[in-house]
């Protein structure tokens, strides 16, 4: 068997790292494809060599551009790579650009393609990265998903069960194995040494860069205005450069710059970062990845956003979406602040991604599919069963996996009265409202 690998983005080396060591462990073959989306010095080789991992065996160094024109060239190069090292199957990783070309460029040359992080969904069709993770799932065979609310979202817009697999999030995997890695290193960035990161207390990490954030004044002055008051915390701001500049053309950034407790410093390789975020009290952010690595390092987080495609972190506890608005986040940091018991509760919720293994249970889903020939992708030769459409009160002591034996069919959706349930083979159904087909 061989796997393709296609990465783009930092996060995404971050997390296939896990996956990545998983399938050298096993000997199986691999070909990692870096689309060069990044293309700064932490792009570079020396990154993988960080995180102990081999560097990419292609590099397409499509660098920066708009949407189509990315995606297109990302497009043309993976075309050329997969055609002449016959891949198994192509795994991509979230919601970036390298993640729409190289699922679309699998696909159209009948590579099954399996989506890992599969599922989420911040219902917002103004960002990039909802229509990137979207069109993925629409042409993916194998969907790698961290929690059962995204598997829901996915038996909502009809996708099989028998596809899906809820693994957790490899963004677990790669917290513990990277801050092994990261404790081994020390801090790198002379900045953290002089600020003696280790003696302080009461740490903020901030990151903010998002374009509806930072593109905007009256959320940057509102988001600036409860910094200012939050002068019992030591706020260390690795600072984007686009976020930098824009400061800068609204005339803030000196604002910011001249707070005491305020430390802007810059970008941070990503062990350094890890680090920081591990020894922080609070993290304020507008990243998506950022919250799940919150709740996996028990970091109370407050997310600079009006909605968030990781909504699990909040049903846990262990995060608060506050958007721009200052009263919101103030009076919530106080409290984490102030309030042990509140403070602890975040803390202490549970992880909602699991307990690290989900890089074993995606590559030992992908190692059954591939025994049992299900990875081949071939045009049917037989007409297509007729099929129909239900809905019923089970009234019986049955499990999901008798039903559908029992009926020839599949159960799609179930609701057990109060909230829609996923449904595992020996999950007993009596009870529910089941919807499902029937295969004649």
């Amino acid at each position: 068997m061989k796997i393709a690998v296609i990465l783009g983005t930092r996060p995404e080396i971050i997390k296939m790292a896990p996956i990545i060591d998983e399938i050298l462990k096993r000997n199986i073959d691999l070909t990692v494809i870096h689309t060069g989306q990044h293309y700064d010095k932490e792009m570079s080789d020396n990154f993988f060599l960080d995180l102990e991992i081999p560097a990419p065996d292609y590099n397409i160094h499509v660098g920066s551009g708009s949407h189509g024109k990315q995606t297109g060239l990302m497009m043309g190069g993976i075309e050329e790579i997969l055609l002449k090292e016959n891949a198994d199957i192509v795994l991509v990783q979230g919601d970036t650009n390298a993640v729409l070309a190289g699922a679309l460029v699998a696909s159209k040359l009948h590579i099954p393609v399996g989506h890992v992080e599969a599922g989420l969904r911040s219902f917002d069709m103004t960002m990039p990265e909802e229509i990137n993770r979207r069109a993925c799932d629409v042409v993916s065979s194998m969907y790698f998903i961290p929690t059962e609310k995204s598997a829901i979202n996915l038996l909502a817009e009809g996708f099989s069960r028998k596809n899906l697999f809820i693994t957790g999030n490899t963004v677990v995997d790669a917290c513990f194995r990277h801050l092994d890695i990261a404790r081994k290193k020390g801090f790198e960035e002379k900045s953290l040494d002089d600020l003696n990161i280790d003696e302080m207390d009461n740490i903020l990490t901030l990151t903010m860069h998002r374009a509806e954030n930072v593109d905007d004044k009256s959320r940057v002055e509102n988001v600036i205005a409860a910094l200012r008051e939050l002068d019992e915390m030591n706020i260390i701001f690795p600072i984007h450069p686009r976020t930098k500049k824009t400061l800068q053309d609204f005339g803030l950034f000196d604002d910011l710059n001249h707070l005491n407790h305020v430390h802007i410093i810059k970008p941070l390789g990503y062990l350094d970062f890890l680090q920081l975020t591990s020894k922080s009290s609070l993290i304020l952010t507008d990243s998506g990845g950022l919250q799940e690595e919150a709740i996996t390092l028990d970091v109370p987080a407050l997310t600079l956003r009006y909605n968030t495609e990781r909504p699990e972190t909040v049903t846990a506890g262990g995060n608060i979406l506050v958007g721009c608005n200052k009263d919101a986040i103030l009076e919530n940091a106080f409290k984490i602040l102030n309030d042990t018991e509140f403070r602890d509760k975040m803390k202490n919720a549970v992880n909602p991604y699991g307990q690290g293994n989900a890089a074993k249970m995606t590559v030992d889903a992908i190692q059954k599919y591939y025994d049992e020939g299900l990875l081949n992708i071939e045009a049917p030769e037989n007409i297509m069963d007729s099929f129909e459409r239900k809905m019923h009160i089970i009234n019986e002591d049955i499990s999901v996996r008798e039903f559908e034996e029992k009926n020839n069919g599949i159960i799609h959706m179930l609701f057990d009265g109060e909230e829609m349930r996923f449904p595992y083979n020996d999950l007993n159904i009596k009870g529910m409202c089941v919807s499902y087909d029937i295969f004649q």
